[in-house]
């Protein structure tokens, strides 16, 4: 059996979010013990790694725990959790879309920079400037 500390070290979790996680359902097999201490087996740190993972794909806490209820209903839920999970992974590919566009721009923003610093544009993403860039153009 693992304490909190132990668990978020397995885990890469901090203890507060073992915690939090615990507190929110998302650890069904959490035990504790008769000074009401958390402590987690095998099974718990799975459940508290399949949490983890499902967090940060964005997915809300509420969602994560209707997905662990699904699971503890047993295999006629796997329609559910199979929706959910094509649900969420479009959700994923629309933010990697997203983010992509972001890394572009950050791109052409670092190109230009470069360009600045080489002297071989002027400065013109100052906002402070535009109006004497403007004037001067």
């Amino acid at each position: 059996m693992y304490t909190v500390r132990e668990a978020a070290q397995i885990t890469g979790l901090t203890e507060h979010a073992v915690r939090f996680y615990t507190d929110k359902g998302l650890v069904p097999s959490v035990q504790r013990n008769k000074n009401n201490i958390r402590l987690f087996d095998e099974e718990s740190i799975n459940w508290l790694y399949g949490a983890k993972c499902l967090k940060q794909t964005g997915m809300p806490i509420e969602v994560i725990k209707m997905y662990v209820d699904l699971c503890l209903e047993g295999d006629s839920t796997v329609p559910k959790r199979f929706a959910l999970m094509k649900e969420y992974r479009e959700i994923a590919y629309v933010q990697l879309e997203e983010a992509k566009r972001r890394a572009d721009h950050l791109e052409q923003k670092v190109t230009q920079y470069q360009a600045i610093l080489e002297h071989r544009i002027p400065d013109t993403t100052n906002p402070g400037n535009w109006d004497k860039v403007q004037k001067d153009a």
